[in-house]
């Protein structure tokens, strides 16, 4: 893939690009601050990491599916993409939550889970951005 094909997919994905990087070096800058709210900063990191990681998987995805004009590549893209989310996320919280019982933060956790939604948000907002540039373009 040339960096002219590359660069009109990533433009959309740009916000939850930079939000990981902002995240991160809050997370990292401000430490002390997380910890003496509660948050355990190490699984905010992961957290974030993964959420990223993941979003950016699905996207990648979700734009391959917008330039076939099969509608049942399409569906499959969206659906695939629902699935690897299900498994990751749920699979990392199982196995956060059984492997760290005793010393389980909850707050971070749960500020994880609210991260998910605004990775998806930005995730369906650069996929939506992106399908109107292909009608057009």
């Amino acid at each position: 893939m040339s960096t002219s094909t590359i660069r009109p997919v990533i433009r959309p994905f740009m916000p939850a690009i930079i939000l990981f990087m902002v995240l991160n070096a809050a997370f990292l800058i401000f430490s002390s601050r997380w910890k003496e709210a509660g948050f355990d900063t190490d699984v905010l990191i992961i957290g974030n990491l993964i959420l990223f990681a993941v979003t950016f998987l699905t996207y990648w995805l979700g734009s391959k599916g917008l330039t076939t004009k099969n509608n049942h590549a399409f569906f499959r893209a969206v659906y695939g993409s629902f699935m690897i989310k299900l498994i990751v996320f749920a699979g990392a919280a199982l196995v956060y939550i059984t492997k760290f019982k005793a010393q389980l933060n909850k707050p971070a956790l749960f500020f994880c889970m609210g991260l998910y939604l605004v990775y998806t948000f930005f995730e369906v907002a650069g996929l939506m951005k992106l399908s109107k540039l292909k009608k057009h373009g």
